[in-house]
């Protein structure tokens, strides 16, 4: 079993954000990153609303399955909470945010992300990023329009293609099931770090020989050093024994304050520290219009992927429906046909397969066998009784209720 020999978060607002639109959470199974979108219309509310109902999923589940289907079940959940939210509050439409999370069952690590923050692995001395950036940049290097050094200047590097928010009532997750080992350092963060610090400066610190704790505000104050043009928040997990001594979770960054909304919510965001600018450059915001062709084709492809999966997802189930139904009736039908009862047939007494009632136009009943009692040489109860049939379980127990009939003639 792989245990949590020790974690850290760590998020600061940056040196240009006026307040922290990152949550972070590290808890005794469960860590996440979560990165607010939407400006003042809620980026903050929306990673802390995220967090909160994820943060329920900190659990034991036995097996990693089980795990994984309930951490991407809290996402769907918080998107549904988000929705519901901005429903109630319509000035914060338009909010959304990433979700980066990672949850330990056993020896195995189940992860649930959405949009650019980022979960990384150091094993062995060697850094691999595990999640993919829901960018459009991204799909630009997975098309190999552009390089990933590219990437990291590119004017429309921060527009998300996925998000957590009132966008998509059924958002597309990337999950999976890894295993991990003792040894194993585990790293989220949100982009404020991703794309300021390198590759190379993110395994040099990760590969130090220090704590979580020391490791996550080493990585943010790099950040800082680099100028740090967006929040920052650094979640660090370290795999092995002894075990971590039973804390209380660590939340930071917006989730850590009490929500507000409306009028109210400016304090809470005026408590973000605002330190001197060192780039000149201004801060990129995460969605706005762009001129871009290839933005708009983009777009105009990931709306056609969505309209694809979502007639896929409604092909399948109607499928499974309709396989559903055939089944119930093919196994309903053959349970019937394993029934039989003696009625009338031309005024003899007869024995049928079959149930007397029919579905529409399916007979669910047929003539089996045809005796030569006449139904009108039968005492009058066993007469009422045949007209009215009598049920028997299989064809050798009808076949005693016929020879009844015929004794009771003689």
């Amino acid at each position: 079993m792989a245990n949590v020999k020790a974690s850290a978060a760590v998020s600061h607002v940056g040196r240009i954000r006026s307040n922290n639109q990152d949550s972070g959470y590290a808890g005794r199974r469960l860590f996440l990153v979560a990165d607010g979108m939407g400006g003042h219309a809620g980026g903050d509310i929306a990673s802390a609303i995220a967090t909160r109902r994820i943060a329920e999923a900190d659990a034991d589940y036995g097996t990693a399955p089980e795990a994984a289907a309930a951490l991407e079940g809290a996402l769907v959940a918080a998107n549904r909470q988000l929705a519901e939210t901005v429903a109630d509050h319509s000035e914060l439409t338009g909010m959304g945010t990433t979700v980066s999370s990672l949850l330990l069952e056993e020896d195995r690590v189940v992860i649930a992300h959405i949009g650019d923050s980022r979960i990384y692995l150091l094993r062995s001395g060697e850094l691999s990023q595990i999640t993919t950036d829901h960018t459009f940049v991204q799909r630009l290097v997975d098309a190999g329009r552009i390089t990933a050094e590219e990437a990291m200047v590119h004017p429309r590097r921060s527009v998300l293609m996925r998000v957590l928010g009132d966008v998509e009532s059924s958002p597309e997750i990337d999950s999976m099931v890894l295993d991990t080992a003792p040894g194993d350092r585990w790293m989220l963060c949100s982009d404020g770090l991703s794309g300021v610090v390198s590759f190379d400066e993110i395994q040099e610190f990760m590969s130090a020989d220090a704590g979580a704790k020391q490791v996550a505000d080493r990585l943010v104050k790099a950040s800082l050093d680099g100028g740090a043009p967006d929040n920052v928040t650094v979640v660090v997990i370290d795999v092995g024994d002894p075990p971590a001594p039973e804390t209380p979770p660590l939340v930071v960054g917006s989730a850590a304050a009490p929500l507000a909304f409306g009028a109210a919510a400016e304090p809470v965001r005026a408590r973000g520290i605002r330190l001197p600018t060192l780039r000149p450059h201004p801060v990129q915001e995460t969605h706005f219009e762009p001129d871009s062709q290839d933005y708009f084709d983009e777009l105009i492809e990931e709306d056609a992927r969505r309209r694809r999966r979502r007639r896929w997802m409604w092909g399948f189930w109607i499928v499974l429906l309709v396989a559903a139904i055939v089944t119930t009736f093919v196994l309903g039908y053959q349970w019937t046909q394993t029934r039989y009862y003696v009625g009338e047939y031309n005024g003899r007494v007869a024995i049928y397969q079959g149930i007397q009632q029919d579905l529409g136009p399916i007979s669910l009943h047929e003539l089996h066998t045809e005796t030569t009692i006449d139904v009108a040489d039968l005492r009058t109860y066993d007469q009422q009784r045949v007209e009215q049939t009598i049920s028997a379980s299989s064809f050798s127990e009808a076949y005693r209720i016929v020879q009844r009939l015929e004794d009771s003639v003689d």
